[in-house]
């Protein structure tokens, strides 16, 4: 099956819904017309400023320009992981963590898959390479920021129940221990409710894609379950990783919980 290659005046048809929202917006005083308007340009020249560059990114098929492009997305994940939580650790203690984490769960479990189940020639193809690091991204990110604000969040709500703990002669390790389970359950839950309902209740984005470009059903399922076993397995690494390494960040070897590595404005609400 060929491919159908959608056109200028495709796009545009499509694009009058954004209209007819806009239009809605107005009759019903929503008060979204100009941010749907923005939101829709800066995804038209997003995305199409990351086809050329991924264009060129392919015809070279040069290893280190794939690297590169793949730190690039990895830094920038890490920033958005960083921004998300309400409280801030810091000398960007944030930001350090989250790049940590998100660049470990990403590079291993994208490496993993183009090593043993994709196998791509050479395995780090940019054509694979690069789509394959940006879907387990987006996943990492939205587990690492939940994990990570509800360890930040969690330390300055349950202060009073931690330092109980320790003054009952517990070590920080058992003081922080529900804190880091319910961080990490917290992270893991958006992916668990993916898969529950991937195929009876939605069919994924990612096979819909497929088909719609001429790739055989069952070929597209076997595809989405690989993919969706990488997220789910990415998503764990990264809630796992930020959470012990902000617990770590919020504690010291002498057994103490170490608010004063929070911000100031963190700090005032602990008051």
């Amino acid at each position: 099956m060929t491919p159908i290659v959608l056109t200028i005046p495709d796009l545009a048809i499509a694009g009058s819904l954004i209209v007819l929202d806009g239009v809605l917006s107005v009759a019903l005083r929503l008060g979204l017309h100009r941010q749907l308007a923005i939101a829709a340009i800066r995804l038209v020249v997003q995305l199409v400023l990351i086809g050329f560059i991924l264009r060129g990114v392919f015809a070279l098929a040069s290893p280190w320009l794939t690297l590169g492009v793949v730190l690039v997305m990895i830094a920038i994940a890490g920033r958005e992981v960083a921004a998300r939580p309400e409280q801030r650790l810091t000398r960007f203690g944030n930001y350090t963590i989250g790049a940590n984490a998100v660049a470990f769960a990403t590079l291993l479990t994208a490496i993993l898959a183009l090593t043993t189940a994709i196998r791509p020639t050479p395995w780090y193809d940019p054509r694979y390479a690069v789509p394959l690091a940006g879907i387990i991204l987006g996943s990492v990110l939205n587990g690492a920021s939940l994990a990570l604000d509800a360890l930040l969040s969690g330390v300055v709500q349950h202060r009073a129940a931690i330092e109980a703990r320790l003054a009952l002669g517990g070590t920080i390790g058992q003081a922080m221990r529900p804190l880091v389970r319910s961080a990490i359950r917290r992270a893991l839950l958006p992916i668990i409710n993916q898969m529950s309902a991937a195929g009876l209740v939605t069919l994924p984005g990612i096979m819909t894609g497929q088909i719609l470009a001429g790739m055989e059903p069952m070929q597209a399922v076997k595809y989405q379950i690989l993919l969706m076993f990488l997220l789910a397995g990415g998503s764990g690494l990264a809630a796992v990783a930020v959470t012990y390494l902000g617990a770590r960040r919020l504690t010291d070897d002498r057994q103490r919980l170490r608010l004063d590595r929070l911000s100031e404005k963190a700090k005032g609400r602990t008051a």
